[in-house]
């Protein structure tokens, strides 16, 4: 019998100081990641982002950056969403599609100066990602892609304290970045990008820097933020911030399975872009309409919908579920659900499979958290 050799687990640059901090490892997409840490745990980590703020490593993040003269031609086939309205210093939420205008992953496109770009992408993708994007863009012209993610390092600050807490270690003035823009400058005396995005639907910034740098960054900023009681977090807390957020997790609520318009990303989509991998076939799904959407729903009867459970429509199988949990913050069962076009609007109920049991639920409005303004 022929021996499966697993690859060992990708580490990040704070991998030593996660375990000696007495995180809670597991893998995620071939990484030694923290789930989360001694002392309270995912409810614990969540709440501090709500309500102070967190500390995030995701230096698993993939970086790839595209450069020459016609890269801005080269992002507008590969990226769905419409890279010609970024300035420098501004960033947009995009997706790379198939043919068939389904996800081959969801990413960030920053527009570094007018001819280089960096996609920030998951990291399960990264070297299918760049496969992808350099044999798509080879007859853009002059533009060439590089897998730059081993440059980086990232970590991100996030909650209502995040700001005040970062703004102690760098002249940049913080409240002129506004969000989804960047700029260039100093953290704790160490060169980074800050950036003011997150994945947790509060305001926060991700700082990229250099990986022999990542351990004295994220020291002094547990240090800075002491008065505000910020702690580090993991992706447990990171999974349910997203949700409550209704952002979307690939692998989980968008694949190669699901398109755009039925993942209601529509808005990340360039319609007036002259060509992109997947315009045709969203073209025409969006002049027939769309079967199914993603929608969330709130449980009414007791029970979480998990990923992957079955949604009914009366006595027949409608759908699927794809995130749920019970939140630390809305202290509710909430989830995400692909479920057909006609029983989307909200307030329309569907049931549940619970391990055998069925249980109501009930579709309500994106986001289920919007933090205030």
């Amino acid at each position: 019998m022929e021996q499966v050799i697993e690859a060992p687990l990708k580490k990040t640059p704070l991998n030593t100081r996660h375990r000696a901090s007495g995180a809670k490892m597991v893998a995620f997409s071939g990484w030694d990641m923290p789930v989360e840490y001694a002392g309270g745990g995912v409810v614990r980590e969540h709440m501090a982002v709500r309500t102070r703020a967190g500390l995030f490593d995701v230096s698993h993040m993939g970086e790839l950056e595209i450069a020459g003269k016609d890269a801005l031609a080269a992002v507008q086939r590969v990226s769905s969403n419409d890279a010609s309205k970024l300035q420098v210093g501004q960033a947009q939420y995009s997706g790379l599609l198939t043919p068939e205008g389904t996800f081959v992953d969801d990413l960030l496109v920053y527009r570094i100066a007018q001819s280089h770009f960096l996609l920030v992408v998951n990291a399960g993708n990264i070297a299918g990602d760049y496969r992808w994007i350099a044999d798509n863009i080879r007859d853009a012209g002059d533009a060439v892609a590089v897998d730059a993610s081993s440059r980086y390092a990232l970590l991100a600050i996030q909650g209502p304290a995040a700001q005040s807490v970062l703004q102690s270690l760098t002249g940049v003035d913080l409240s002129s970045i506004k969000y989804y823009w960047f700029a260039h400058g100093e953290v704790a005396s160490i060169r980074a990008m800050i950036s003011r995005t997150g994945y947790t639907g509060e305001d926060g910034f991700e700082i990229f820097v250099p990986p022999q740098s990542a351990d004295r960054l994220w020291q002094a900023l547990l240090e800075a933020g002491q008065s505000v009681d910020l702690i580090p977090c993991g992706l447990g807390a990171r999974d349910t911030l997203r949700l409550e957020a209704a952002m979307r997790l690939y692998g989980n609520d968008i694949d190669d399975t699901t398109t755009a318009l039925e993942a209601d990303l529509g808005w990340i989509v360039g319609w007036k872009k002259e060509e992109f991998v997947g315009a045709a076939s969203l073209r025409a799904q969006k002049s027939a309409g769309v079967a199914r959407k993603l929608v969330g729903f709130e449980m009414l009867d007791r029970g979480i919908a998990r990923h992957g459970y079955d949604a009914y429509i009366g006595n027949e199988k409608g759908g699927r579920v794809t995130s749920g949990t019970q939140t630390p913050f809305l202290k509710t069962a909430i989830g995400m659900a692909y479920v057909p076009i006609q029983h989307t609007a909200p307030g329309s109920e569907f049931d549940v499979d619970i391990r055998g049991r069925r249980a109501r639920a009930r579709v309500v409005t994106l986001p289920f958290y919007k933090r205030a303004k």
